[in-house]
């Protein structure tokens, strides 16, 4: 009797020990808020850009998107308060979309909602069947993404006796041949020192495209010595023209508002005055935006400009001296000055500096 009731003396004292807790136990981990402003935002059709205030009471935080056409970037996420940026994809399809991006801190998470407006049934001009591949809207940054473009690097006199010096980017004193502003690429060509400086980029140089539906809204410059171009190389290019040229857009400065498609190839080449060529007058076309555009396929290339065919081109199976239309082409986007063409009637300096602008570039393929 004496050991029971020993026994049930110490389960009572490990219990009432139990039950009143030790000085020795952790702190609760305190909970972590997170607040967002706004906490929803819609984009329209064409995409964007926002940008989104975070404050948190924990030490740091981090965001992600759930769809791939939402792209997140962080400011200051080891600060209690930062911002994230918010860039949304043009949206190919008629119907409206939405997805979430998330903030996390610690084990907290709030979700910042993202809507956006469908597009149009009129919004592309790309044939049925054909759907967004890539894309650029201009509408964040204030350069071109190296990931998606790259600069051409040559003197004056590189090609066709043009007068310019393309730079990468910035010319030695510092200005930019391009630039990405309010929501445009901007392509300038300005003299400096005694040089004329201009930009040409290259979309997607080493993959290209083979076939589809290419679309570009372009502003032209005016100016007696201007020379801007919307076109397309080989990615694989050996020599010219057996490689093939595809010339979407072109007009020269002391034609203004005349604008025309080419295309090259040993067959067909205007050295020899067998050229493939149309031109066509664009009221506006310089100082305003216009759309120009090409669907080529594996037996076909026609152009277009506001949506009218301009240049229209059939294979007829002669092989490759008439069609090397067959392989992976990359876009050009280029400002030139002078030259055999933009300079055959001679050229203005003092229409100097001109800006090129391209408002979008899209490329659709069939799905």
């Amino acid at each position: 009797m004496k050991q029971m009731i020993f026994i049930s003396s110490i389960i009572s004292l490990a219990v009432a020990l139990c039950g009143c807790g030790g000085s020795d136990d952790p702190d609760p981990v305190p909970s972590v808020n997170i607040s967002v402003q706004p906490e929803s935002v819609a984009f329209p059709a064409e995409g964007g850009n926002r940008q989104i205030e975070v404050n948190t009471t924990g030490k740091e935080w981090g965001a992600y998107a759930n769809a791939d056409w939402i792209k997140v970037e962080t400011q200051n996420s080891t600060s209690q308060k930062g911002y994230i940026s918010i860039k949304v994809d043009a949206n190919p399809f008629t119907k409206k979309r939405e997805a979430a991006v998330s903030v996390m801190s610690g084990t907290a998470r709030k979700n910042i909602i993202v809507a956006q407006d469908a597009a149009l049934d009129n919004a592309y001009n790309a044939p049925d069947g054909y759907s967004l591949v890539w894309n650029d809207e201009f509408n964040s940054g204030s350069e071109l993404n190296p990931n998606d473009w790259t600069h051409e690097v040559k003197n004056a006199g590189w090609v066709n006796n043009e007068l310019q010096n393309y730079v990468n980017h910035l010319s030695p004193g510092g200005n930019p041949v391009t630039e990405v502003k309010n929501g445009h690429l901007q392509i300038h060509c300005f003299k400096e020192n005694g040089k004329i400086y201009s930009g040409r980029v290259y979309a997607k140089v080493k993959d290209g495209w083979k076939y589809g539906y290419m679309e570009a809204s372009i502003k032209l410059p005016k100016g007696k010595g201007t020379w801007p171009a919307f076109w397309m190389m080989p990615v694989n290019f050996k020599s010219w023209p057996a490689d093939g040229e595809i010339d979407i857009m072109e007009e020269v400065g002391y034609h203004p508002d005349y604008v025309s498609s080419s295309l090259h190839a040993t067959a067909h080449v205007h050295s020899n005055n067998t050229q493939v060529t149309h031109e066509m007058y664009c009221q506006g076309a310089e100082g305003d935006f216009h759309t120009y555009a090409i669907l080529w396929t594996a037996n076909n290339i026609t152009t277009y400009v506001d949506g009218k065919v301009q240049l229209t081109y059939d294979n007829c199976g002669l092989g490759r001296n008439d069609w090397p239309y067959d392989d992976p082409f990359y876009i050009i986007f280029n400002l030139a000055w002078g030259g055999s063409w933009g300079g055959a009637q001679g050229v203005d300096e003092g229409a100097l500096p001109v800006t090129m602008e391209v408002d979008y570039v899209r490329v659709f393929q069939k799905k």
